[in-house]
């Protein structure tokens, strides 16, 4: 079994390192590449100002979040739900600078950086020379985007989710999960078990007799008896 945690993160800003703060952390739980349904959500008060650009595209304002947790009061939901599973989210190096400097403010362990998987990189690998957004991935992958008409941490998790089970195979590896496994045994696409009992044959023996009479009349050259049918 193969657990991860794909995240988002909103923030006022893009440097941590220049005051700027998380507001928004959403986790997505999903056990070889497919959503378990358990996600951690919280809004997280930043103590400062939320540019106006920021407040556009997330929809968050300073006064929304001011009565919100800081950080250290989420940040056991967050280690916990985590635990010691991957983490994936596009543009890995942002949401891990954000989530690393708020761990050191609190006093706890960074996580390493190998623990980090960007999709923004797989995708670059996968589709190069186009825009890889989170946005122009969906409308590649045609997953729907009829929910986010602003930036929101949990909704853009949950659609990565989505993109990163496209990455890794999409609907062929979707396929291959729907059916048990034994332990070990490879993957395979499309692959199906013989059944334990065939099933009888329809054809009447008098329908037999009746279509080798009309391939009798076709000649040797026809297709019914070079194919042998």
């Amino acid at each position: 079994m193969r657990r991860e945690i794909v995240f988002d993160t909103e923030t006022t800003g893009f440097n941590p390192a220049d005051g700027d703060r998380i507001t928004e952390i959403g986790c997505v739980e999903i056990v070889d590449f497919l959503p378990t349904g358990r996600t951690f959500h919280a809004y997280v008060n930043p103590q400062r100002d939320v540019p106006q650009r920021v407040t556009e595209i997330t929809g968050l304002t300073a006064e929304f979040l001011s009565d919100k947790p800081l950080f250290p009061e989420v940040v056991e939901g967050f280690l916990e739900f985590v635990q010691d599973a991957p983490l994936v989210a596009h543009n890995a190096e942002f949401d891990r600078s954000f989530i690393n400097f708020e761990l050191e403010r609190c006093a706890r362990p960074v996580i390493a950086d190998a623990r980090f998987f960007c999709t923004l990189v797989m995708a670059r690998n996968k589709f190069p020379g186009v825009r890889n957004s989170l946005d122009s991935l969906c409308e590649r992958f045609r997953i729907s985007l009829e929910k986010r008409d602003k930036h929101s941490a949990l909704l853009d998790a949950q659609l990565l989710a989505e993109v990163y089970l496209e990455l890794n195979g999409g609907r062929e590896r979707r396929l291959d999960l729907s059916a048990p496994q034994e332990s070990g045994a490879a993957l395979v696409a499309g692959a199906r078990q013989p059944r334990p009992n065939p099933l009888p044959d329809l054809v009447t023996e008098a329908e037999r007799a009746a279509h080798e009479a009309f391939v009798a009349q076709l000649g040797d050259s026809s297709l019914w008896k070079l194919y042998g049918a």
